[in-house]
């Protein structure tokens, strides 16, 4: 399986980032790390080895691009505002970055957003947001409202609210999309979500999906058996779902 280490200067983010890129050819795969995670998890947990078979044959290549949540999301001792400000410079990274790096690797039309935990947010928000980029979207574990308060995960904005937040939260913006063309690009594409019946966020997906079925985006809801929050669990979705 051919593997690739990649490393520059994001001018969005005023950093370097890293990224691992597996396989040759075929779908292009964004995958977006779990919270807290880094770019090589996946492979350490062996979920790339899961489907190494399909990477082998030129079916996939797989992108594990790196993320700031730390800076962004669950940085504490930052800002509200702040938090969605450096979210958004994540995405622009993404967007404006990674996607044309991509491109230039691997001209395949086929482009799917993926993600486990929080890299399922990832994966989900920036897809909804850039729907003509991509193909397929594949949310497993995933947690689609950030302010959502359920046990031990709380509102990652400590109450604050604004639109930026708004428009990063696919649960909170969806019912009011109400543009054809948006939505036309929505309904093309494959929507997936995979979670545990004993998930925290088990009803947020159930929600989630049946807001897209309200805008007429077909999508596929799989509810596995215990809490399917675990690399063991990933390892076998990414075989069904990618």
């Amino acid at each position: 399986m051919k593997r690739q280490y990649h490393k520059w200067f994001s001018n969005y983010l005023q950093k370097d980032m890293e990224m691992l890129v597996f396989g040759h050819a075929g779908a292009r795969v964004l995958f977006f790390p779990t919270r807290g995670a880094r770019f090589y998890d996946y492979e350490d947990w062996r979920v790339i080895d899961a489907i190494k078979d399909k990477i082998e044959a030129g079916y996939l290549q797989i992108f594990c691009v790196d993320s700031v949540d730390a800076e962004s999301l669950y940085s504490s001792e930052s800002s509200p505002s702040y938090r969605i400000q450096r979210h958004m410079q994540y995405e622009d990274y993404i967007i404006k970055e990674v996607l044309p790096f991509t491109r230039e690797l691997n001209p395949d039309m086929t482009m799917i957003s993926a993600g486990c935990s929080l890299g399922a947010y990832h994966a989900m928000n920036v897809a909804t947001k850039y729907p003509q980029f991509f193909t397929r979207v594949v949310g497993m574990s995933g947690r689609f409202d950030l302010t959502w308060q359920v046990g031990v995960f709380k509102d990652l904005f400590d109450g604050y609210h604004d639109e930026n937040i708004y428009y990063n939260n696919p649960v909170q913006f969806i019912p009011n999309l109400n543009d054809e063309k948006i939505l036309t690009e929505l309904r093309r594409m494959e929507f997936i979500l995979a979670i545990g019946q004993d998930d925290a966020f088990l009803e947020n997906n159930k929600y989630f999906s049946d807001i897209l079925w309200r805008k007429g985006i077909v999508n596929k809801l799989y509810i596995w058996d215990e809490e399917a929050h675990k690399a063991k669990y990933w390892r076998k979705m990414v075989q069904l779902y990618l």
